[in-house]
């Protein structure tokens, strides 16, 4: 009987081993420190009269950060992720284009977190989100979509710079543990749960800048 047990006790202490390891992977630091008085005075350099705007959303592809701004005063900051292969404009580079957008479509209200959509259609699917650095094959778009639309002609909106017809959008990923570098595929990427209540504080014809 002594000897079974012996035999069983490295098993359970390696099954425990798993779970607390697993249990790890989950914890995402999304902690996000900034300085407010920069954030400001880059969108000033971009355009003095954002304070107009009832609600901003500013991308700072420098700092892989996004603001969602209330009458000019930043009210709520995320985490994001930009395209891999830097910024541009052009249909089929994969980049994530710059300049003054607005969110022409909102999807996926209903969606559970992490529901799988593809051509903007849940498949059905829920996605296994890693909380790791690893770099898949896969682009799942997740949980949210806020498909953008350029507002600047020749630079995102128009024949081959279009960025609504690029499907550029802000949504939600499955890889989760690459947020906060630059990983997508030409898309702004968040975590899941943080793209579920944006999606919940924005409307669409909302602008968006990305810089």
């Amino acid at each position: 009987m002594s000897h079974n047990i012996s035999k069983k006790i490295p098993v359970i202490t390696i099954l425990f081993l798993i779970f607390l390891n697993s249990c790890s992977t989950v914890m995402i630091d999304k902690s996000l420190k900034y300085d407010k008085n920069k954030v400001i005075d880059d969108i000033l350099a971009i355009d003095k009269s954002y304070s107009d705007l009832e609600s901003l959303l500013y991308v700072s592809i420098e700092d892989q950060n996004m603001y969602l701004l209330r009458k000019g005063t930043i009210y709520k900051a995320f985490k994001i992720s930009s395209s891999y292969y830097g910024t541009g404009s052009e249909a089929g580079s994969l980049k994530t284009p710059l300049g003054k957008h607005e969110i022409y479509k909102k999807i996926g209200e209903t969606l559970p977190i992490n529901a799988i959509l593809k051509g903007r259609v849940w498949n059905g699917a829920i996605a296994n989100v890693i909380t790791e650095e690893i770099d898949t094959e896969f682009d799942h778009v997740t949980s949210r979509i806020l498909w953008l639309d350029g507002l600047e002609k020749g630079k995102n909106k128009g024949l081959g710079v279009d960025s609504r017809s690029r499907y550029i959008y802000i949504h939600g990923t499955a890889e989760e543990g690459l947020i906060g570098k630059p990983a997508s595929d030409g898309c702004i990427r968040m975590y899941n749960s943080e793209v579920i209540e944006l999606f919940d504080l924005v409307g669409e014809k909302d602008q968006v800048w990305i810089y």
